[in-house]
C-alpha cells in the first residue's frame, strides 16, 4: 500500500494512481493529477489503526501517525474551520472550481465524522485498551423484539463487551454483554440509552495475567 499510493517524501496519500505498474515502470503512475483528497487520508489512517490493533506491528502504527499528521497539518482549516476537499501534492489547499467548497455534491461531513468516531473506537478498543461510553436514543418499536445492537463497528469477534448499561439514567441489567445487545423496555417514548463498552481483556484475569 505505501509503495502504490502514499507520498513517502512529503506525506499524505494521492487521490488516484494506476493499480498496476507499466511493464517497464518503477512507480505507479498518476491517473489524472497528483493531488490528494481528504477521504483517502481518512481511509489510510483508519486502515493502519486496524492493522496495528490486529497485528501489533509497529510499522502500521507509524504509518497511521504519519497519515494523521499530514491530515491534521494540511486538511484542517485552522482559521475558518472545516476540512479541505483537496490539496496539492505539497499540502497547499486546492481551491479551484467546486473543490474550493467544504461541502459539495461529493463532499459532506461523512468522512470527517467517520474519522473522528472510528479512530476513537480503534484507538481505545484495539490499541490503548480503554473503555468507551456510547449513547443512543432510539425510536419506540423500531427494532425486532426491542433488541438494540450497540457494537460500534465490525471489530474482531469477542474483542469488546458491555460492562454496564443505563436507560433513563438508571442502571439497566437486561443486556447481553458478549452479544453486544440491549433489550429495550416497552415504551412510547424515545429512551435515553447509555452503555459502557470495554475491551474483553478486562473481563477475565487470572493472577494478574490476561487470559
Amino acid at each position: 500500500m505505501p509503495e502504490a499510493g502514499s507520498d513517502r517524501q512529503r506525506g499524505g496519500w494521492y487521490d488516484v494512481v494506476e493499480r498496476a505498474m507499466k511493464p517497464d515502470g518503477k512507480h505507479h503512475r498518476f491517473v489524472w493529477h497528483d493531488r490528494k483528497a481528504w477521504w483517502q487520508q481518512e481511509q489510510a489512517i483508519l486502515a493502519y489503526l486496524i492493522l496495528f490493533g490486529g497485528l501489533r506491528d509497529d510499522q502500521y502504527l507509524r504509518f497511521a501517525r504519519e497519515a494523521a499528521a499530514f491530515y491534521n497539518a494540511f486538511f484542517l482549516d485552522h482559521d475558518d474551520g472545516g476540512v479541505y476537499f483537496n490539496t496539492l501534492a505539497n499540502g497547499l489547499p486546492y481551491l479551484l472550481g467546486t473543490e474550493r467548497f467544504k461541502g459539495s455534491h461529493s463532499m459532506s461531513a461523512y468522512h470527517s465524522m467517520e474519522l473522528c468516531f472510528l479512530s476513537a473506537v480503534y484507538t481505545n478498543f484495539l490499541i490503548t485498551k480503554q473503555p468507551m461510553f456510547l449513547y443512543f436514543k432510539p425510536y419506540p418499536r423500531s427494532f425486532p423484539d426491542n433488541i438494540l445492537r450497540v457494537s460500534p463497528d465490525l471489530l474482531p469477534p469477542g474483542s469488546i463487551y458491555i460492562e454496564e448499561c443505563w436507560i433513563g439514567g438508571r442502571k439497566h441489567e437486561d443486556f447481553d454483554p458478549i452479544g453486544l445487545t440491549v433489550r429495550l423496555p416497552k415504551t412510547d417514548e424515545r429512551p435515553k440509552v447509555k452503555v459502557k463498552l470495554s475491551p474483553t481483556s478486562w473481563l477475565q484475569k487470572d493472577g494478574g495475567k490476561e487470559r
